[in-house]
Order: C-alpha cells, then structure tokens, then sequence
C-alpha cells in the first residue's frame, strides 16, 4: 500500500503577478525551487491564503523572487496575496519512517527565512 506525504511546501511565499494569458503553470524562483526540491514541471498545490483559493498546476522556473501564476488560475490570486505552494509524494509503507517533509519559510520579497524538516509521528 502506498500513502500520500507532504514532500515539501513555500510557506507565505508572495504572489508577484498573474498572467492569465500565458501558458498555465506556476512560475518559481529557480532557488526557492532548489531550496524546496522542487523540479521543473513537478505538479504542485497552490493554496491563495489572502482569498481561500486552492489550485493544482505545475512549476516552471522563473527569475529571483518570481512567483508568478499562469494560466486561467491567474485569475484566481493577484499580485500581493500571500500562498503556500505544496508538492506531496507517494511511499511505499517502508519509506514512511524516514521520510521528512521539507517545509521553506518565506519573508518579504519571498527571500528564505528558514528551513525546516518535519518527521513523521506514529499516532
């Protein structure tokens, strides 16, 4: 049996700008991504904590400090609203253990402010 994980998540990261005539996807800081282990066109979660809008896309790399949302999802945040960007695995019941979800907090101008690295609890 497989189960679904966090892998990792851009805690409070700002949205720079919406396009929502480009070519859907989120676009990333190459080293927030590099920060979160986040690959290009890796699926992600996309949760507007500003209006409670939650989305899926994928992740292209984009400039520093960019986080830009593309697409018609573009339409669901607008430049300042604050989100968080998850990305989730799968594990085999014997990789559970060792698992350890990356979590990447973000301040102004989405600079790193800190890392963190969660284990997994039996209940």
């Amino acid at each position: 049996m497989y189960r679904t994980f966090l892998k990792t998540k851009l805690h409070r990261a700002t949205i720079t700008a919406a396009d929502p005539d480009y070519e859907g996807s989120v676009t990333i800081d190459r080293e927030l991504c590099r920060a979160a282990g986040l690959l290009e066109f890796e699926q992600v979660d996309v949760l507007d904590i500003t209006n409670g809008a939650r989305f899926t896309t994928y992740v292209i790399y984009g400039a520093a400090g960019e986080i830009q949302v593309n697409g018609a999802a573009a339409r669901l945040v607008s430049p300042g609203d604050l989100a968080i960007i998850i990305a989730y695995c799968r594990l085999p019941e014997d990789q559970i253990a060792g698992h350890m979800p990356r979590v990447v907090l973000l301040g102004p101008g989405n600079q790193v402010t800190g890392t963190q690295e969660h284990p997994i609890h039996a209940p």
